[in-house]
């Protein structure tokens, strides 16, 4: 029998002016999770240095100076240093400096994965406006990630909470522009790439359930129509493709069965539609991965919570969560 290759995963501390240098630190230090992969740690190291005083545990790192030197040790972490901050890091706020570190370290860990040099992306919070103070010109991360790894098909973040997934039609857009962005096309690309994301999961054949977009599913037509002319229609389309998707149902009880075990997953139509119900039910072991790019990409599902950085008080369970999904969606692949 072939021996399954170690997962190799890099690892980003996130915006380094909240909690996200303290978590990476605190993941990094539990011996089981660098016995489980080789970890490829790209980082800021006033950064790094900050998050290692926090969390008061120092890491025992191996440093390479480019890409083509990495190497791995058992029991050690690589380090890859991106130096961006001219000292330590400005807790508790967004700004320029945490978002051009924070913009470097996830170009790095996407050059790490084209140079075959890692097979999963795990990055803590990062703060979406200081990445576009530090320049990024997309919406979200996923979409920069999107561009640089040349993927021209439909991608969504997925949000998970123990067994049950979510992904979403729209995203990180105003809610006044959602209506015009719910399209049959855009609900059927969303069912069918957390259909595949859950069979390569394990998931043998995913029960998805289709929200609708406005109250009580538009309620016959009498508050609106999308339901029955673009959610409707493509939910059909599905099933005729054979996939099981069900609804739209009402986004005021869809979670309720959701919850209760009745379906794998649901798709919602837009950002808070899923993600006020997914961490009701379990923000702090929350993960979000970032669905329909070559190699798994997570992060936990909490933010940068400048508003406890440099406390040392940072919880790190789904942050964990998603490194440990990282590990078995890279070693499946």
């Amino acid at each position: 029998m072939k021996k399954m290759s170690t997962p190799r995963i890099a690892v980003l501390l996130g915006d380094p002016s909240g909690v996200g240098p303290e978590m990476a630190v605190k993941l990094l230090a539990r011996e089981r999770n660098r016995a489980q992969a080789e970890i490829l740690l790209i980082a800021d190291r006033a950064a790094l240095a900050s998050g290692q005083a926090i969390a008061g545990q120092p890491l025992e790192l191996l440093r390479v100076e480019h890409l083509d030197a990495v190497r791995h040790e058992p029991g050690r972490i690589t380090l890859l240093p991106c130096d961006v901050l001219e000292g330590p890091p400005v807790l508790g706020e967004s700004n320029e400096a945490s978002g051009r570190a924070s913009m470097r370290a996830l170009d790095l860990a996407i050059d790490a994965v084209r140079a075959g040099r890692a097979d999963a992306i795990l990055f803590a919070p990062l703060n979406k406006h200081s990445l576009r103070l530090g320049g990024l010109v997309h919406e979200d991360e996923l979409r920069h990630l999107q561009e640089r790894f040349g993927v021209r098909g439909f991608t969504s973040e997925f949000n998970l909470t123990g067994a049950l997934w979510t992904s979403r039609v729209t995203s990180h857009i105003p809610l006044k522009d959602v209506a015009a962005h719910i399209t049959g096309e855009g609900v059927a690309d969303a069912v069918r790439l957390i259909d595949g994301a859950l069979r390569k999961a394990g998931v043998a054949r995913p029960r998805i359930a289709v929200s609708g977009l406005n109250p009580h599913a538009g309620d016959g037509g009498s508050i609106g129509m999308e339901e029955i002319e673009i959610i409707a229609p493509a939910v059909q389309g599905l099933r005729a493709e054979g996939l099981d998707a069900r609804g739209p149902y009402s986004p005021d009880t869809v979670f309720i069965g959701a919850r209760r075990g009745d379906v794998d997953a649901v798709v919602s139509m837009y950002h808070d539609q899923g993600q006020i119900a997914m961490k009701l039910m379990g923000f702090e072991k929350g993960v979000t991965l970032h669905g329909g790019l070559p190699v798994p990409v997570a992060t936990s599902a909490s933010g940068s919570a400048f508003d406890i950085a440099g406390r040392g008080i940072a919880q790190i369970e789904g942050l964990q969560e998603a490194f440990d999904l990282c590990v078995r969606m890279a070693t499946a692949r």
